[in-house]
């Protein structure tokens, strides 16, 4: 079923060619729809008309007057010396009294043109005192043709709506646009069914719409956002509900371990028990992959919790049953990582074919972008035959010339590095629908689960290993206290001649110079050089001639050879390199025991779960761990309550909500998620959690009645709506 052709409408056919091209360009609206969606972020209260006469001081006024006096001063002043400066002073009367206006530098040539004597407008801005004499700074004005008494009334007394603008497209262009459009609102489908909307004392869409748009009381902002909220909430929950009903739906081949197989082989030579936690999950995991339908299940994890053992138990389980198990990592550095500790855990059950492999062994193979064309071709040989039972890798598993001889699982780890499509086409290459498991180390609030992970069932490891030491972390005043980061540096030094080794984290490389399409464009404080050389290349080349100068200082970065990078983690995993200075590459999954210290630079540039993903990479072995955030921040800033936050816990739940709450749900997971998210205008995810919960309840109900929502077209077309935004931004992320 179609949209409705009122709101289809495209804006080029309504508002004129140029208009709809910068909205298009600029704001990503093309239908009159788009535009109804398009809402204001705030409204200004006009004030009450008011008389010349009584004008309050240093309120905000809206006056109606007419133009008595217009005169251009051109002046000297420190930006204009040669006399260049100009300032218009306009004088305004209603009758009752006088009010100068005043209108500075560039933002005299409109007011100039059009603030003619005689001319009658309404004015609006704070009134201030200036040479004994009441005036108006740069007030906005509109000018009034004919006597329009009414519309005087209603432009002064209304809440006016501020929407997300552009440079190219001002708030009141917007808002005179919304005006053309607004009564098209009334066509609008209601996608909320009867029942619920009159069940929850929602008003009608059409009324919301024309609420948020054009409220006469604040009121009626609140009536039409309750029921906006309700409407994003629903119509996500219920694409999500349908996504798992159709999920259910498909076949899947049950993988149930041999009691003897590969399984028991590996568990048994584990040095350790898995904790009751660990244990707990892997039986849910379990449970799933004996099922005759796909599993779909998030595990989330603490850093450090096991979820990569979880995770590899369950691939065996799938080799035991037949089949072959994908782990999907995000980076080359931590697909090699992956690859290395799997195959250190396994031993000779890694080693399938070669001499001293186990008898139970299969092998595993890893496939990455920058491999060379033999081991490539060996490894997808491995891989059709069925050769190897377990491969790790990249986005370089989706190509198309990877072919499965039997692909049972697949396991993505950091889900939100992956858009669902990707994640999609993996599971294709299996000759029925494969398991999947997703992994994250970011806690996920329950309602960002439910929200950006709805269609997948969660299990939550929220318990460290046995002789895990616990992290302490401290923020480092580098501009207050300077002698607290050369403390930090005799710290590293300490740790390095007990024997244990360190990372120092800088948020940029340091070659972007050399390198003319990534150069940055460098802040003031940057040029003055008040900062401490934030770029790893520069800070590692500082402290080995410095402050750790005799210690083995190595450095890693994104931009370096896949081999170079795997050779340098392989040293310093070995206990040969000190120190390792490196961008974020090492935030998830490098696992290197003996690192007991992390200096962080500039961490004010990090955001809180990225942080807490840092942290993550020292006290992974017996010893105590130490991480150090180093900022140049003042006490009282934003960022340095954020550290401060950091610093003063280890639950990464309550962190994901702190950094959910600060930066709002658009970028805490990554932009690759889903288009899904992008349509959260109105509803926040930690604010609403209520509502989130109640619409997936409801949203499950009407899917369980009807899957097709064959009695629901209105809901079809909202969602068939949502799922067309969806697809364009994977189609825009290529």
């Amino acid at each position: 079923m179609d949209l409705v052709p009122a709101l289809q409408e495209p804006l080029k056919k309504v508002l004129g060619p140029a208009t709809a091209k910068v909205m298009a360009e600029h704001l990503g609206l093309h239908t009159v729809g788009d535009l109804l969606h398009h809402y204001p972020r705030r409204y200004e209260e006009r004030g009450q008309l008011t008389h010349l006469a009584d004008l309050p001081m240093d309120e905000h006024v809206t006056v109606v007057a007419q133009v008595a006096d217009a005169r251009l001063h051109t002046f000297a002043s420190a930006k204009a010396p040669r006399g260049k400066g100009q300032r218009l002073e306009v004088t305004i009367t209603d009758g009752s009294g006088r009010l100068q206006l005043v209108f500075f530098g560039n933002g005299v040539h409109k007011p100039h043109k059009e603030l003619l004597p005689g001319t009658r407008a309404m004015f609006a801005g704070k009134v201030s005192v200036f040479n004994r004499r009441l005036q108006l700074a740069h007030p906005a004005y509109e000018l009034l043709h004919g006597d329009g008494g009414e519309s005087v009334e209603t432009w002064a007394g209304a809440l006016i709506p501020l929407y997300p603008a552009t440079a190219k497209l001002e708030s009141w262009k917007i808002g005179k646009a919304v005006q053309t459009v607004l009564p098209s609102a009334q066509e609008a489908l209601d996608p909320l069914p009867d029942s619920l909307r009159e069940g929850r004392g929602l008003v009608t869409l059409p009324e919301a719409l024309l609420k948020i748009h054009r409220p006469h009381t604040k009121a009626d902002i609140a009536d039409a956002r309750a029921r906006l909220k309700w409407d994003e909430a629903f119509v996500l929950q219920v694409a999500l509900a349908r996504r798992r009903h159709a999920d259910a739906q498909l076949p899947a081949v049950p993988r149930s371990p041999r009691p003897d197989g590969i399984l028991t082989a590996f568990d048994d030579r584990l040095p350790f028990t898995l904790t009751e936690g660990q244990q707990k999950v892997s039986r849910e995991i379990f449970d799933d992959l004996a099922t005759a339908h796909p599993m779909h299940r998030l595990l989330q994890g603490e850093v450090g919790s096991g979820k990569t053992l979880v995770a590899l138990r369950a691939m065996l389980a799938v080799v035991d049953a037949g089949g072959q198990a994908a782990l999907l990592a995000p980076t080359e550095v931590l697909a090699q990582q992956h690859h290395r500790s799997v195959t250190e855990m396994m031993g000779e059950l890694a080693e399938a074919g070669l001499l001293g492999g186990a008898e139970h062994a299969t092998k595993v193979v890893l496939l990455t972008g920058s491999m060379g064309t033999a081991a490539r071709r060996q490894a997808l040989l491995d891989l059709a035959t069925g050769e190897a039972g377990l491969v790790i890798g990249t986005h370089a598993l989706i190509e198309d010339k990877v072919q499965f001889h039997d692909l049972g699982l697949v396991v993505v780890d950091e889900q939100h590095r992956f858009g669902v499509e990707q994640r999609d086409a993996l599971r294709g290459k299996g000759k029925q629908p494969p398991h999947l498991l997703v992994m994250t180390a970011t806690p996920i609030p329950r309602t960002v689960a439910m929200t950006v992970f709805g269609d997948l069932e969660t299990s939550v490891l929220d318990q460290l290993p046995a002789g895990r030491s616990p992290i302490a972390s401290h923020v480092v005043p580098a501009a207050d206290k300077p002698h607290f980061l050369a403390r930090a540096w005799e710290r590293v030094r300490e740790e390095a001649e007990n024997g244990h080794q360190a990372y120092v984290v800088c948020p940029r490389i340091g070659d972007e110079e050399d390198d003319p399409g990534r150069a940055r464009k460098k802040s003031p404080e940057d040029e003055a050089e008040k900062r401490p050389p934030l770029a790893v290349l520069e800070v590692a080349d500082q402290l080995g001639r410095g402050p750790l100068k005799g210690l083995k200082v190595e450095v890693l970065h994104g931009r370096m050879h896949p081999d170079d990078k795997d050779a340098v983690m392989r040293r310093f995993a070995a206990g040969e390199t000190d120190v390792l200075v490196a961008t974020t590459v090492i935030e998830v999954g490098v696992n290197v025991p003996n690192a007991t210290v992390m200096v962080i630079m500039d961490a004010d540039r990090f955001g809180v779960s990225q942080l807490h993903q840092l942290r993550g990479r020292v006290g992974r072995g017996s010893a105590p761990g130490l991480c150090l955030l180093v900022s140049e921040m003042p006490e009282a800033s934003a960022a340095r309550q954020r550290l401060n936050a950091v610093a003063s816990t280890l639950d990464g739940f309550e962190l994901s909500r702190i950094d959910l709450e600060q930066r709002r749900e658009g970028d805490v997971l990554g932009q690759a998620q889903s288009g899904a998210r992008t349509s959260l205008r109105v509803l926040a995810v930690i604010e609403d959690e209520e509502i989130i919960a109640e619409a997936r309840g409801e949203a499950a109900a009407v899917v369980a009645a009807d899957p097709e929502l064959e009695h629901l077209p209105a809901l079809r077309t909202a969602l068939d709506a949502l799922l067309d935004e969806e697809r364009e931004q994977y189609l825009d992320k290529g």
